[in-house]
């Protein structure tokens, strides 16, 4: 967690951290003077990619009947996505379609979620928005055309009509519906996620930084409430850990109940 830490201090005293010190300088710099390039998020998540890849090839490259370390590892998180996910909330019917898409979403949100826990890259590419909104986007666009796809144009209909509902106060619902629906879920399924790990590693870094300045730089009765920061910094490193690994459940099951909810025939 010391890694984390940034310059704390100067002549004024302890400096807390800001978002500006989650966005590092660009590897290869281009756009100049925006400051727009090939960073180190998207390095980061290039190498999720390679990573996800070379561990499910080599998890299923043998493919035993008694299963060694790597194959069962493999094996475990593959059943967890299909059957935890995709077939109980999808239904046995046309979840397999579908497995693949939740697979994929599952371990790339949480290999980058985890790189914020990780030494030496310490970033969650996931608290860029950027990348919350390109999942999201994706999720979005795919659950809209399953519903066309499925109902034809009638999905519209199904998606901000319910049923049962009294004419009174069905013109009301119905646009709560579309504001709720096709406005306001893929915001929140994307900020969610964003807003998780770009608040989480916020208190990684103030806990950090806080560390540094009481135990180095500050005196008195001050110095030895550097322990206890230290104490409290290791405990919301593992919570972040957790909820890295919580979010990238949650983001796929929400993935797989818009898609159910495309699939079913009423609303």
């Amino acid at each position: 967690m010391i890694a984390l830490a940034l310059p704390a201090s100067n002549d004024e005293g302890f400096v807390s951290p800001t978002l500006e010190d989650m966005h590092l300088p660009e590897i290869l710099p281009w756009g100049a003077p925006t400051g727009e390039g090939f960073g180190k998020q998207m390095l980061l998540i290039l190498i999720s990619v390679i990573i996800i890849s070379w561990f499910f090839i080599a998890a299923a490259r043998k493919r035993q009947l008694v299963p060694g370390r790597l194959q069962f590892l493999g094996e475990f998180g593959y059943n967890m996505v299909r059957n935890s996910i995709g077939r109980d909330i999808i239904g046995e019917k046309d979840f397999r379609a579908f497995t693949p898409l939740l697979f994929s979403l599952f371990f790339f949100i949480l290999i980058n979620n985890l790189w914020g826990s990780i030494p030496l890259a310490q970033l969650p590419t996931t608290s860029h928005v950027g990348t919350a909104y390109a999942l999201a986007g994706i999720v979005y666009f795919t659950w809209i055309i399953l519903g066309i796809k499925k109902h034809g144009i009638s999905y519209f209909k199904f998606a901000v009509v319910p049923s049962g509902v009294p004419m009174a106060i069905l013109p009301l619902v119905v646009l709560i519906e579309i504001i709720s629906t096709f406005l306001v879920r893929p915001i929140t399924h994307s900020l969610r996620l964003f807003a998780t790990m770009l608040s989480g590693h916020l208190i990684i870094m103030l806990a950090a930084t806080g560390t540094e300045f009481l135990l180095l730089e500050a005196e008195g009765l001050l110095k030895p409430l550097g322990v206890l920061t230290l104490v409290g910094g290791v405990g919301m490193f593992l919570f972040e850990v957790l909820i890295q690994c919580l979010q990238a459940y949650v983001f796929t099951l929400l993935t797989a109940i818009y898609i159910q909810g495309s699939l079913a025939e009423e609303h």
